[in-house]
């Protein structure tokens, strides 16, 4: 039985979890996806970004976010300082749901290897979270997006960075401005991943906080995305 995410993995090239993506069929997603969409970016970058799965554009191009929430990032990265070349993107499901609905449980588990087997190969520092599914791979089930967007949690010798999913701000543009805000707290927040995984591998303890904001999260209950 595995562990927790990425723990107890060997690092491994990541071309050969693509390939096993690209002809998996653990679950139910391959039978209506035209193709899996494994992830790509800098091998050895220290950010991750998680999203949730792919979408239309991705199942046709075989990359992540390449549509309109595609762009948004890129502008959302270009705010931190950062491009697609210097991060590795995936989503928790690596086929796109039909119609764009949520992940389901089980296709979050079965995809649960791949994702477990890229943080291992990649060992990223920070890991930014796009959205709320994505969200409670890493912070738990019971938290809410819309309280703890913008918020660091340490996980292993990583942080969890929580963001909304760029669709949020295309189907809401009120979230564009919080999506922004979480973006401008990136900087910040991976000085922090940073500086924890320098010490922990110089074997000083973990004072990381349990939960450390970068930037305020609104006070208003949003929808989750």
């Amino acid at each position: 039985m595995r562990g927790p995410l990425g723990e107890g993995y060997v690092s491994e090239p990541l071309e050969l979890i693509a390939d096993e993506v690209r002809s998996c069929t653990r679950c139910r997603l391959y039978q209506t996806a035209k193709q899996g969409v494994p992830g790509e970016g800098n091998p050895r970058a220290d950010v991750l970004l998680v999203g949730e799965g792919p979408g239309f554009h991705e199942d046709v191009q075989g990359r992540p976010f390449v549509g309109p929430a595609g762009k948004l990032l890129d502008e959302l990265l270009a705010r931190a300082g950062l491009s697609r070349e210097d991060v590795f993107i995936t989503n928790v499901v690596k086929h796109r749901p039909p119609d764009n609905r949520d992940p389901r449980p089980d296709e979050m588990e079965a995809c649960g290897d791949y994702l477990d087997r890229q943080i291992a190969a990649i060992r990223p520092k920070l890991i930014v979270t796009l959205g709320r599914h994505s969200m409670a791979t890493f912070f738990g089930p019971a938290a809410r997006i819309s309280q703890i967007h913008g918020t660091t949690k340490p996980w292993r010798d990583m942080l969890a960075y929580a963001c909304f999913h760029p669709a949020a701000a295309l189907h809401q543009p009120r979230f564009r401005e919080l999506l922004e805000q979480d973006f401008d707290g990136l900087p910040r927040a991976l000085a922090q991943a940073r500086e924890r995984a320098n010490a922990l591998a110089s074997g000083a303890p973990d004072s990381s906080p349990t939960s450390e904001t970068a930037e305020q999260a609104s006070d208003e209950q949003l929808s989750l995305f």
